[in-house]
């Protein structure tokens, strides 16, 4: 009998062993939870990412919109980008070219075309525009020693002019102009070239676009005649009664009142 007790307290003992043996473990295995869910606490966490804001442009027509390495740049990519940033979204350029830039705003593709574009009442029955962000005018291009020294000597001579711009409906509907004489081209650089090789004698097109490709191609030998041209303003489009516009004009304020504006127009135009 005393045997069997001793055995019995000795299984005892080992079960009661047993048990605190299982409850210290228990609680080493929670530890590193708890160290865990402290290290995700301590981890930064990443800010939310900014709305895309989905901006069409022609990068065509430098200094306002142009490819270099591979990357579309200019004065108005760098202050779309800007406007963007000031009102809490991100700007994703995509190149489009000019005739398709109010198909792609109205398919949904872009939100906004900026492209020195400029705000006409023809224009404003298709898209709103936002508040005017540069101011232009025409010139004409001409090759050296031309005697062409203004609009009226255009008249019987073939004129170059990008298609569907307000250049070429400055040449279209001046008197005496004929349809025959314009040569309508898909890029202003493209007329410019063709000016310079002799296919047309003229060619009208934005001022700082003119000038811009004077100064890096002075091998063309083309200068500027100037003529009573009414001031024009660029502004950014958008789809007709679309919100997105007062957003753009607040950011476009901002980027003023700031100073940013000022910086990115002085990159470009000197001051």
């Amino acid at each position: 009998m005393k045997k069997r007790g001793l055995l019995l307290l000795v299984a005892l003992v080992a079960i009661a062993l047993l048990v605190v043996t299982a409850g210290c473990g228990g609680g080493a295995k929670e530890q590193p939870k708890a160290d865990s869910a402290a290290q995700q606490q301590s981890q930064p966490q990443e800010p939310p990412k900014k709305e895309v804001l989905k901006v069409g442009s022609e990068a065509a027509y430098a200094p306002f919109e142009y490819q270099e390495n591979n990357q579309i740049t200019g004065f108005d990519i760098e202050l779309i980008k800007a406007i963007a940033e000031a009102i809490g979204m991100e700007a994703q350029v995509t190149h489009v070219d000019w005739d398709g830039l109010y198909p792609a705003l109205n398919a949904g593709t872009i939100d906004v075309v900026i492209s020195a574009m400029t705000i006409t009442d023809e224009r404003e029955k298709e898209v709103d525009f936002s508040e005017p962000y540069f101011q232009a005018q025409q010139t004409i291009a001409v090759k050296e020693g031309s005697t062409i020294k203004g609009m009226k000597d255009l008249i019987g001579k073939k004129v170059g002019v990008q298609m569907n711009t307000t250049g070429h409906y400055v040449v279209r509907d001046y008197p005496g102009m004929k349809e025959k004489d314009i040569t309508p081209f898909p890029t202003t650089p493209d007329a410019l070239m063709n000016l310079g090789k002799g296919v047309v004698a003229a060619v009208v097109a934005d001022e700082p676009v003119v000038l811009n490709f004077i100064k890096y191609n002075p091998e063309m030998k083309l200068a500027t005649v100037t003529d009573e041209f009414e001031k024009e303003y660029y502004g950014m489009a958008v789809k007709t009664d679309n919100p997105l516009r007062e957003k753009l004009n607040e950011g476009l304020k901002k980027v003023k009142e700031s100073g940013k504006y000022e910086e990115i127009f002085n990159k470009y135009f000197g001051k």
